[in-house]
Formats: C-alpha cells, sequence, structure tokens
C-alpha cells in the first residue's frame, strides 16, 4: 500500500519513496474533486454533515498526505524527491485554486451562514464558515470566468516561483566550504566548532578543516575567529547566497521581481491597491499604514538604545581590538568581546551547561508544571537517525498529542528552526484524533564523544518553537478548521511562541536545566546573574534589525512597484536611512535569502513577529504579577495562570478573533509597556 494513502495513524516515513508521491497525490485529488463537486451539487443539502464535513474529510487526507512529502521536502531534500514536489506543487495549487473559485459551493457557504439555524452549529463551526466565506472572496470566487483563469495562473506561477526561491537558496548554502589547512587561522574558535570542522573535512577525505554556511559552523566563525580576513570571506559567502555574485541558476533576484508582479496583479484583480492590503484582510492589524505606524513607534522607541550601542561598540572596536572602522563582519566578533569584558562571560562559557538531554528535560518540565500533562519518548516510524518521537498526556493518562524532534542541522535540510503540523486534533465519530507536529531545527550535533551543546540562544529558540507545537497540541477544539493553529490570525500565531522564551530568563528555570558537560555542575547563580544584566545588551540594535526588516517587507508589498524604475534594493536603503543605524556593505544582498518572504508565508506579514511579541510579553506579565502577588516565593511556574493561559489562548485555536482570547486571559486590551520593560527600554 502507498503509505501516503495511509490515514490509520502516525506517517509511515521508513516505507516512503519518491515515486509514491504522484500516484498518490493524483488519487487524493480525484478524490477531492469528487467531493467538492458533490458539495456544491444543487442536490446537496445545505448542512454541515451534508456538505462541509465530506469535503473537510477529503480535504484532510490530501493535507495530510501533501504535508509528509512538504515536510521530507523540507528536512530530507534529494533529486528525486524535489523532482516529485516540483511535479505535484502545481496539482496541489491548481485545486485549491478551483477550490476557491467554486461559484456553487461559495453560494452553499452563505446559504449555511443565512440558514435559522446557524447560531446552533457552536462558536467553531461559526467561525469555520465565517472563514470559508472570505476565503471564497479572497480565492477569487466572485470574479468573471477571464479574470478567474487568469489567477489561477498567478497562484500556479507564484507556488513555483516560491518553491525554486528556497531551493536556490539551499543549493548556494550548500555549494560553498572553505578548507582552512593552517591552523593558527582558526584562533579564538570554540573547540567544538574545530572539532566538527575537522571532521566535515576528514568525511571529505581532505586535511584540515571545513566550514560551511550553516548556522552551526558559520555563526561561531563571526562570533569569535580572530582571524578578520576569515570572518570577512565567510560573511560575504553568507551575504550573497542566491545572488548575482554566485552561479545564474540560483540567482533569486528575477525570482523575486515576478513573485512582486504577480502578487501586486493579484490584489488588483480582487480589488486591492496592493498586496498589502490584501494580506492583510485575514489578520489582526486593519492596514499597511497601521503597520508602519506600529513599526515606526518602536523604532522611535528603540533607536537611542541602539545608538548608544553603536557608538560604544565603535569606541571599543577602536581602544580594545585596534579595528577602525567597523565592517559587517566585525560585528559578532566585537560585541561578544565586549560582553566579555563588560559582564565577565561568553557565549561560549555558558554553552558548557546546557547539554542536549538537560535542556529537554527542564523544557518538558516547564511544560508539565504548567500545564498539568506529562512528556515521555515514544517510538515511531522516522526520517531521520538524528529524529525523536514523544507523546504528551493529561494527569489521568489520556493521549493529548504526538511530536517529532529533528533538532540537528545537515545538508539535506533548509535552514532555520520551525514548527508545522503533521495532524490536527479532530472529532470523527465517537473518536477523538490527536494532533501531531514536527519541530525542526539546526543545532550543532554531538562531537567530540560528548553530547550536543546548546548556546542560551539556541535554548530561547527551542523554547519558542516548542511554544508553536504548545499551540496545536493543547487545543481542545474538535473541528479542524480552527483546532489548534488553524484559523489563527497570522500576526497573533506568534505568541504562544515568543511567550515561552520568557522562561529562558528565569532561575528557577534554569537552575534545573543546566549540568555542565564537564563537571556536571548547575549554572551558578553568579554566572546566571551576569547573564541577566546582559539581556538587554545590545537589545535596541536588534529591535531595530526586526523593523527593518518589517517595514521592507510591508513598503515592498504596499508601495512597491516592481515594473518602476527603482530597485528592491533601493527601496531596502530607503527603509535603512529612516531606521538602521548599521548599513550593511554594498555587496550584501539579504533580499535574495529572505526566505520568509519570498519563500514562505510572511510576506506583508513578517511584522507579525513584532505585533506578537507585544501581546506575548503582556501576557507572560500575568505570570510575573501572579508571582509578585504570592511575595516571589513560588516563581513564574504558576499551575493556576498557566491553566488560565491554555484555556483562553492555546485551548481555543482559531474558533475566535485572537483579540478576544487575549481579552479573556489578561481582562483588557494588549499594552506595549511589557515588550518595552522586557528590552530595557522603560523602567520595571
Amino acid at each position: 500500500m502507498n503509505p501516503l494513502l495511509d490515514f490509520t495513524g502516525l506517517p509511515r516515513f521508513a516505507d516512503f519513496k519518491p515515486e509514491h508521491v504522484a500516484p498518490a497525490i493524483d488519487q487524493l485529488l480525484s478524490e477531492a474533486r469528487a467531493a467538492m463537486h458533490h458539495a456544491a451539487a444543487p442536490e446537496t443539502a445545505v448542512h454541515w454533515d451534508s456538505f462541509v464535513a465530506p469535503l473537510e474529510d477529503a480535504n484532510e487526507r490530501l493535507s495530510r498526505a501533501w504535508g509528509q512529502v512538504a515536510h521530507l521536502h523540507a528536512v530530507m531534500d534529494s533529486p528525486p524527491l524535489r523532482e516529485a514536489y516540483n511535479a505535484n506543487l502545481p496539482k496541489i495549487t491548481q485545486y485549491y485554486t478551483e477550490l476557491g473559485q467554486n461559484e456553487a459551493l461559495f453560494a452553499k457557504y452563505r446559504q449555511l451562514r443565512a440558514a435559522p439555524g446557524f447560531e446552533a452549529l457552536g462558536a467553531p463551526r461559526r467561525a469555520i464558515v465565517e472563514h470559508a466565506l472570505r476565503d471564497f472572496r479572497l480565492g477569487g470566487a466572485e470574479l468573471p470566468p477571464d479574470k478567474k483563469t487568469r489567477f489561477a495562473q498567478i497562484q500556479e506561477e507564484a507556488a513555483g516561483c516560491a518553491a525554486k526561491f528556497s531551493q536556490n537558496l539551499l543549493d548556494a548554502t550548500n555549494a560553498f566550504s572553505l578548507l582552512i589547512e593552517d591552523e593558527a587561522r582558526l584562533a579564538g574558535l570554540p573547540r567544538d566548532v574545530v572539532d566538527t570542522a575537522r571532521d566535515a573535512a576528514q568525511k571529505d577525505g581532505k586535511p584540515g578543516w571545513k566550514f560551511t554556511l550553516h548556522m552551526p559552523s558559520y555563526l561561531p566563525v563571526l562570533q569569535y575567529a580572530e582571524d578578520r580576513a576569515l570572518r570577512e570571506t565567510m560573511y560575504r559567502a553568507y551575504a550573497t547566497r542566491a545572488s548575482e555574485f554566485g552561479k545564474p541558476q540560483w540567482d533569486n533576484t528575477s525570482l523575486i521581481q515576478q513573485l512582486l508582479k504577480l502578487r501586486r496583479e493579484e490584489a488588483h484583480l480582487l480589488g486591492y491597491a496592493n498586496f498589502a492590503e490584501l494580506s492583510l484582510v485575514p489578520k489582526m492589524a486593519s492596514s499597511p499604514g497601521e503597520v508602519v505606524a506600529f513599526l515606526e513607534d518602536l523604532a522611535r522607541r528603540a533607536r537611542p538604545q541602539a545608538e548608544r550601542d553603536v557608538s560604544e561598540l565603535r569606541a571599543f572596536a577602536r581602544a580594545a581590538l585596534g579595528i577602525d572602522r567597523l565592517e559587517s563582519w566585525d560585528l559578532s566578533y566585537a560585541a561578544e568581546k565586549l560582553r566579555v569584558e563588560r559582564f565577565a562571560f561568553s557565549d561560549q562559557e555558558v554553552k558548557q551547561y546546557f547539554p542536549e538531554d538537560a535542556v529537554l528535560t527542564g523544557l518538558m518540565r516547564v511544560v508539565q508544571t504548567l500545564y498539568g500533562v506529562r512528556i515521555r519518548s515514544a517510538q515511531a516510524a522516522l526520517w531521520h537517525p538524528d529524529a525523536r518521537f514523544f507523546e504528551m498526556h493529561d494527569a489521568q493518562g489520556t493521549l493529548v498529542g504526538q511530536f517529532y524532534l529533528d533538532l540537528y542541522a545537515r545538508e539535506s535540510k533548509r535552514g532555520g528552526a520551525w514548527m508545522d503540523d503533521a495532524i490536527t486534533r479532530r472529532r470523527r465519530g465517537t473518536r477523538l484524533q490527536a494532533p501531531v507536529a514536527y519541530l525542526n531545527c539546526n543545532f550543532s550535533r554531538p562531537s567530540g564523544g560528548k553530547p550536543a551543546l546548546f548556546t542560551h540562544d539556541e535554548v530561547i529558540t527551542l523554547f519558542h518553537e516548542f511554544g508553536h507545537c504548545l499551540h496545536h497540541l493543547l487545543t481542545r477544539i474538535e473541528d479542524l478548521g480552527v483546532a489548534g493553529i488553524n484559523g489563527v490570525e497570522w500576526d497573533a500565531v506568534e505568541l504562544p511562541s515568543q511567550f515561552m522564551e520568557n522562561f529562558c530568563w528565569e532561575w528557577e528555570v534554569l537552575c534545573g536545566m543546566t549540568r555542565h558537560v564537564d563537571t556536571g555542575e548547575s549554572l551558578p547563580r553568579p554566572l546566571f546573574e551576569r547573564m541577566l544584566a546582559a539581556k538587554n545588551f545590545h537589545s535596541g540594535l536588534a529591535m531595530l534589525r526586526q523593523i527593518e526588516f518589517a517595514l521592507f517587507d510591508m513598503r515592498l508589498h504596499s508601495e512597491f512597484d516592481p515594473a518602476g524604475h527603482g530597485g528592491v534594493l533601493s527601496l531596502l536603503d530607503d527603509v535603512r536611512s529612516k531606521v538602521a543605524v548599521l548599513v550593511p556593505p554594498a555587496f550584501n544582498r539579504f533580499p535574495n535569502s529572505f526566505s520568509h518572504i519570498f519563500g514562505g508565508g510572511y510576506a506583508a506579514g513578517y511584522y507579525s513577529y513584532k505585533w506578537a511579541e507585544v501581546l506575548s510579553a503582556d501576557a507572560y506579565s500575568a505570570f510575573e504579577e501572579s508571582r509578585d502577588a504570592r511575595g516571589g516565593t513560588q516563581g513564574v511556574l504558576d499551575p493556576e495562570t498557566g491553566a488560565r493561559f491554555r484555556d483562553e489562548i492555546l485551548a481555543v485555536g482559531g474558533s475566535r478573533p485572537a483579540g478576544e482570547s487575549f481579552l479573556a486571559f489578561r481582562g483588557r486590551a494588549p499594552q506595549v509597556d511589557a515588550l518595552l520593560k522586557h528590552n530595557g527600554m522603560m523602567a520595571a
């Protein structure tokens, strides 16, 4: 049996082959189209069980199968799998375009919305109907036939461009390597990084040390290597990936232009002035102007601190490091040296206290304490020996959900860290389908006989992605379209993930999840205090950098004309002139690797990280207030507040607007003060 057609349990990754993709997708598309035509037929009753549920069943099977293909394409890319993915992506895109443009089905949903029994459906199903009506309008259901045809072409072309963008970036990243044979050039690099580089060179049958553009190799060079020329070489290679400076077949420049043209045309077809207006329809923010004003206000608040950060860093680089002109490849190096001098610790020192097993144990202790669940390792078919599988049960032993964990970087895996859903919670008759999630990172693997060691930033990343998992796994909604992360506004979906990051700065959490890799000792309290003192080191710079990306994205999709004379880089330069206090060199081609907006779902939505950070910081302040009200003796791991956060935020999914969920948890509208306090921009 084709494993992609087996929905009786977990994905059968051990049985998967690329040749399974086309026949499975063709069969599932045929079944989905049959369900769509039956649902739209005049004789089909306008009732949830008659046309919504059967269509939902068929679409779920298609989504689950294609989700496995997309997941493997992201974590175990290979030429045969990429070929199968690219060949079937247009079919998937075409089907969802057909679905979104089906006028008869649109009419059925309108009838269901207007029916006397609509209010009796319950909040989740009412939300699904409302979302469907919105999505039909955004999917071109109201367009005339000729424009529907063009709309469908745009969807297919845009999906192909986005996939190609990501593939080019992965190929360009993998293509670069630097072999160092003079050990003196490695001065300053941590021992585990040097050992890993030596292992990589030996694997290729070469002497010396091999460095790549994957994060576990690239970042330590920029942060620790004393050889300035080495830092510059690595930075230049990273900053020019998938651009005109490399192989023409991997240059993303033309894809960016094409995507922007397609998005602009799509927006105009639907009656919107620009793609940003279209993108914001299902989000919390009401207009591009509101987003720009929000970002510019944050930039105004962050700029004084960022300017102080840069002034201090330049002065330190001149006086202590002999660097008269601070370049982009010097920033991480100089910042690390300044941090060590000012706070008497380095990232590398802290890293020794975060072996993988201790970090995972500590993460799960936080989750178990707050939400009353139990997490344990379990068995399942996996796609790579690095991957693992876990189950989550409630206090009564009932299965809540399951998740896969794939933590290490490899060449077949796209960069970054992300969560995705494998199976969504829903009720099927008397049976409740448990949700399943994927959690993926790109950390360094174990080396030199030692366990994998995580930097504190990587620990924060892990907590962040697990927050997404909790949003998916702890839902109590039993209708597919709004369970877990489904149906949640894009600019609110980061709330649970950014919320989890805060626990990485709590002593009661860190003291229980650290163990020195050599001595076995827990993180010393004085070192933690120095980490806490350094928490907002360069936070102004970090905030301005994110605002720069978000403003570029929003202006690119609201005011930029891809057919005009000015280029994408000119717009980015203009954004930087207004926001940035550090400007990269002219050869930097950041847009060519900005996969969030060109290869992912963040187009005109990158601002959501900062938007949701306001929500998450304010939500976390409820835990701080609870701790303070109890005299601080029990810390922030308060099960009572955790239960309210689960009930009002995590459990409800997309069954109600995120603003209502926040109000239900916090008792008031969100305020920016908590974010500013957490970033050291306002007195606590």
